[in-house]
């Protein structure tokens, strides 16, 4: 735990330590609240945001200052995710003891973590300052949110209506503190000297945050892989793709990057969605548009990152039809010499022909060890067996079954997903956690452990190794 006096006298460093102290006061006020006390609190902090009226007016004034997706898609994050995610969590027990194990004679006492240090990125500015907060107050931390530059404004709104609410509350309103004039100095000094990172954002900074010295939860590459095989609804899968390909114009990391089609549906799928708006590039409108989102051969260009068809049309030179919804880019190569294999952040799909499943998971695994391993892939079947065959097979920490990918991952009322924006990619990723990270990743646990009515007994050598083993070894 850093403090002041602890901190290196830079002007940054200065300034962060200040917000440190005061953040660290709040929750001080906290530390022995209630159940009760906690809830409402963050029934407060999400209402705030979320009620009729400011709801429209955070997603509007959120495209209008990031210039990143449309208002359809930033209204349902700030309107219907933020409920969702505070309804996912009301009912936890997160004061006291938590969880209890008789059989082992064990209970689990949650203790607050202290300071959250939050990473905010341009692409969900609206919903991820609200979820991270709660979380952090539920388990009755305070929260600091470092917000990307380009979201810096609406960042603090949400914030201080968050604040607002609080004091209303009868609680301080440190337990939330934005940086309003953000930096990568900046946002770094709040990482080193909080007492634990959530981290969503670019990779760069979720690095950063790895290497601050605190420790931290952060999340890897998105690249979702979409199969869909011969026994899936076909009309639903097509709906439901557009639904996660078109979502605030790919603004989240889950959209469906590459989909892959089986071979005896191939051709009908194909149909579906060319029926649902999807644009088949021919190999000049394709190499305009390579050029378009890798400008430098290499990284995303930010200037078409989640916006419209026609806006990403324009800018690569090329003419699409009226009621393009998305483009569809066929593809049969993987890697760095294939960049439609890799994240695209935009309404971009790569295409891919399967010859049955095994093909269909080999192309995933492959793929994303290119990029996204670990984040999430989804299958549209009625197979379970190709379901769980598909699960067993992939390096993937979350597998979305007949649902929309960027809809559904981080959780949503048509699933029992944790709602969240920050989703762990496990060792795959290089993440510490595989979890839809939540409040429960942002507590202490203390366990207890009294002795047994009746100690246990160690079994024979027979019983414990088995005569096999002990043949071959002894």
């Amino acid at each position: 735990m850093a403090t002041a006096e602890m901190v290196a006298e830079t002007p940054v460093a200065a300034e962060v330590a200040e917000l440190v102290a005061r953040s660290r006061a709040a929750q001080a006020q906290i530390e022995n609240y209630t159940q009760e006390q906690v809830d409402r609190l963050i029934r407060g902090m999400v209402y705030a945001v979320c009620k009729p009226g400011m709801d429209e007016e955070i997603a509007r004034e959120t495209v209008e200052e990031t210039q990143l997706g449309n208002y359809e898609g930033k209204f349902k994050k700030i309107s219907i995710k933020t409920r969702a995610a505070l309804m996912d969590i009301i009912d936890d027990k997160s004061v006291g003891v938590i969880e209890e194990i008789p059989e082992r004679n064990i209970v689990k006492i949650a203790k607050p973590v202290g300071v959250i240090g939050a990473l905010s990125p341009s692409t969900n500015p609206e919903a991820t300052p609200v979820i991270k907060a709660i979380c952090a107050v539920k388990g009755r931390n305070s929260v600091i949110i470092c917000p990307h530059p380009r979201a810096k404004f609406v960042n603090a709104k949400i914030c201080n209506l968050m604040r607002d609410a609080l004091v209303k509350m009868g609680a301080p309103a440190d337990l939330v503190i934005p940086i309003e004039q953000p930096s990568v100095e900046k946002t770094n000094e709040v990482m080193k000297q909080c007492d634990r990172i959530l981290a969503t954002g670019g990779s760069a900074m979720v690095n950063a945050a790895y290497s601050s010295g605190t420790p931290a939860l952060g999340v890897g590459v998105g690249n979702a892989v979409i199969t869909v095989d011969e026994t899936a609804d076909l009309d639903d899968a097509a709906e439901k793709i557009l639904i996660s390909k078109t979502l605030d114009y790919a603004a989240s990391c889950s959209s469906d990057n590459a989909v892959v089609l089986l071979e005896p549906i191939y051709d009908t799928m194909l149909a579906k969605l060319q029926e649902k708006g999807g644009l088949v590039l021919n190999e000049e409108q394709r190499t305009k548009l390579q050029n378009a989102i890798w400008e430098d051969g290499e990284h995303i260009n930010a200037k078409v990152v989640a916006q419209s068809p026609q806006f990403i049309a324009d800018y690569a030179g090329f003419e699409i039809p009226e009621g393009t919804q998305f483009f569809i880019v066929p593809e049969t190569g993987i890697g760095k010499q294939h960049p439609f294999s890799g994240e695209k952040m935009t309404v971009t799909m790569a295409l891919y022909r399967a010859r049955d499943l095994d093909e269909a998971i080999e192309l995933t695994n492959s793929i994303q060890a290119y990029q996204g391993q670990g984040h999430s892939c989804g299958i549209y079947s009625s197979s379970d067996e190709n379901i769980t065959k598909l699960a067993m097979h992939t390096k993937t920490s979350r597998v979305m079954v007949n649902q929309p990918q960027s809809a559904s991952n981080s959780g949503n009322l048509w699933n029992g997903m944790r709602q969240t924006f920050s989703l762990g990619c496990g060792s795959w990723g290089g993440n510490a956690t595989n979890n839809n990270v939540s409040w429960r990743d942002l507590i202490n646990e203390t366990w207890v452990s009294k002795p047994l009515p009746t100690p246990k007994a160690l079994p024979s050598d027979e019983d414990l190794f088995g005569k096999d083993v002990i043949g071959l070894v002894g």
